[in-house]
């Protein structure tokens, strides 16, 4: 049981990040982009390098917050200030449900339209491998508002397990995070066109706002219930 609730909520923090669709959509526009103007062979190597920049981000992010909790706090976070993180989950849950996607039938989300636009036009000029590792890493980011109290809570999770999971604990949050991205690329690679993806996401928006939020609620309860109260 000592090692269920950890893992619990490193999995459970890693599906809410795999539920968010900014890293998602970057990887469509990268892949409407390439398709028009690369071989195959071109484009998979900028998507794999797009996709690797998303999971380093993730890892750095995750790792560097549990060495601050370990060589500031000693440890992993007590109860009095985990009750502050599932405050702020239960805060990002509504926010996820009322801001997150603009308004309309497309997937336009929350943020600034310049900053829209910088991330389209970066997908759009993406020619080498590092430009499409850059633009993972810029997406993932642009998407820290969101993910940044998710990789808190992996991390403070992370340093509850013993020194010998933690790295399979690590290794497992970015598995996920990068696991539909994965699924995107076997799609296409199986003969769905970008078009029909984009048409599939925006038919399912509201049941992804509506899961996203819950996801942010079920975190935040499940830390309250086994971490807080307990």
């Amino acid at each position: 049981m000592e090692m269920f609730i950890p893992f619990g909520e490193v999995f459970l923090a890693a599906a809410v990040h795999a539920s968010l669709q900014l890293e998602l959509g970057g990887l469509l526009l990268l892949y409407h982009a390439s398709l028009g103007k690369h071989i195959r062979r071109r484009t998979k190597k900028l998507v794999n390098n797009y996709i690797a920049g998303i999971g380093t981000l993730a890892i750095l992010t995750l790792t560097g917050f549990c060495f601050m909790m370990d060589r500031y706090f000693g440890s992993a976070l007590y109860p009095e200030e985990l009750a502050v993180v599932v405050g702020m989950l239960v805060a990002i849950a509504v926010l996820a449900w009322i801001f997150y996607y603009r308004r309309g039938r497309s997937t336009e989300l929350w943020l600034p339209r310049s900053v829209a636009r910088y991330i389209n036009r970066r997908a759009k000029n993406t020619d080498s491998s590092i430009e499409a590792f850059s633009l993972g890493v810029l997406t993932g980011l642009a998407e820290m508002p969101f993910t940044l109290i998710l990789l808190l809570t992996a991390a403070n999770s992370i340093l509850a397990l013993p020194f010998d999971y933690q790295l399979l604990a690590a290794g497992m949050y970015v598995a996920v995070v990068i696991l539909p991205m994965v699924i995107l690329r076997l799609a296409i690679r199986r003969g769905q066109t970008v078009a029909d993806i984009q048409r599939w996401r925006v038919k399912h928006k509201n049941f992804f706002r509506i899961m996203t939020g819950v996801g942010f609620l079920a975190l935040a309860l499940f830390i309250l219930a086994f971490e807080v109260l307990a």
